[in-house]
């Protein structure tokens, strides 16, 4: 048996390709886990519980089908679905679980999260990260009508693509001394997260001992999954 982990899905009503992937995902290859683990960014946008999507409604029905057939299954919010709440955790029958999680996986202490608090370099996106994190302002944007949170989304999103598109690579990713820190703050030599979209196992050292960092694909034109075992721990994509 073995533990999966994905993230970054984005899923929206743009991309039925990527949803009928999940779907299919679903009611295959994660029945056989034994847990499911979802690093954020699950949907491309989250306004809040009470959105009618009925994508949102059909992706709470596949997960909370997948938990009913026992395996049980875990979210780390993103920076595109932070406001996903405790309503569509008990419709889905997911754990909602903090931002940084250390699990005890065949042996092996493995810390996980998004991945967007490690950007350190991207100061922009930090500032707005505290912003948008603040409960204050997330109650004041949720209490707002559907129809103004769905504008402010929008707008939200084309202000984050057009300032993406003035930043390097390298300052969008994470910075390695970020990664060393939350490892050895968590004395752990194993580290999974999402959002960089830039799937890769890599080596570094943490703890004065050898440690790896594995890095979740996004679900563009393939899935991307790390599938952890009692012999193994594997970075694989798949195709949809």
């Amino acid at each position: 048996m073995a533990t999966l982990f994905i993230a970054d899905l984005h899923l929206h009503t743009e991309e039925p390709a990527i949803t009928a992937g999940f779907l299919r995902f679903l009611a295959s290859t994660a029945r056989e886990a034994d847990a499911l683990y979802i690093l954020g960014d699950l949907f491309e946008a989250w306004i809040g519980d009470d959105d009618p999507n009925p994508l949102h409604q059909q992706i709470a029905e596949a997960i909370k089908s997948l938990v009913d057939n026992g395996v049980p299954c875990y979210f780390i919010h993103g920076n595109r679905d932070f406001l996903l709440g405790k309503r569509f955790a008990r419709a889905s029958g997911m754990q909602l679980l903090p931002q940084e999680q250390v699990l005890d996986l065949y042996g092996r202490k493995v810390l996980i999260m998004h991945g967007d608090t490690l950007c350190t370099d991207d100061v922009d996106y930090q500032a707005l990260r505290a912003r948008v994190h603040q409960p204050w302002l997330q109650t004041l944007f949720l209490a707002l009508p559907l129809f103004i949170r769905h504008r402010v989304a929008a707008k939200m999103r084309a202000g984050s693509s057009a300032s993406n598109n003035s930043k390097t690579l390298e300052m969008m990713d994470v910075t390695q001394q970020a990664v060393v820190d939350a490892m050895e703050k968590h004395h752990v030599q194993w580290l999974i997260h999402g959002h960089t979209h830039r799937p890769a196992v890599h080596e570094l050292t943490a703890n004065h001992a050898p440690a790896y960092r594995v890095v979740l694909g996004a679900w563009h034109s393939e899935g991307s999954m790390v599938r952890v075992s009692e012999t193994d721990v594997e970075l694989i994509p798949f195709p949809f």
